[in-house]
């Protein structure tokens, strides 16, 4: 176990979902924190959508962390969507995305959550744990892969 093993459930992971933009993505993300969390969808939009636009979250290699800081957030949460159709999304490498973790902060953010963020990024830059996330059909095993993920110290 790891950092993130309290983060993600099996409900958090979303392995065919559909959007047709990065704008949509977001919807469909915040969509989901909304019930889950009983924060109004625009608000969480509008707090990932300003984070986005201070640069794209896109990682490369079709994998990015659309993350944001909410405010009235008690803890960190966070959720996987994987698209059927990779989206435009401004990544570094030019390529669209097809898989992104989606994390939220308190807004006060401590060291702690940025440090979420670095192990979610360290998972999503190794080859062998994108490809296996990237591939993986059922969410109890995408759930496993990512808490059960060690960085290379």
């Amino acid at each position: 176990m790891n950092v993130l093993s309290r983060l993600f459930t099996t409900d958090s992971i979303h392995l065919n979902a559909q959007a047709s933009s990065k704008t949509q993505a977001f919807e469909i993300a915040c969509q989901y924190f909304a019930t889950k969390l009983q924060i109004p969808s625009d608000t969480l939009l509008s707090f990932l959508s300003a984070r986005e636009a201070l640069g794209s979250t896109g990682l490369g290699f079709g994998v990015a962390i659309p993350h944001g800081r909410i405010k009235g957030l008690q803890e960190p949460c966070a959720a996987v969507f994987k698209l059927l159709t990779p989206i435009e999304f401004g990544s570094p490498d030019g390529k669209p995305v097809s898989l992104l973790i989606f994390l939220l902060v308190p807004e006060n953010a401590t060291q702690a959550h940025l440090e979420i963020l670095a192990v979610i990024a360290q998972l999503l830059t190794n080859p062998q744990s994108r490809d296996q996330l990237q591939n993986e059909t059922d969410p109890e095993k995408v759930r496993d892969l990512i808490c059960d993920w060690e960085a290379l110290q």
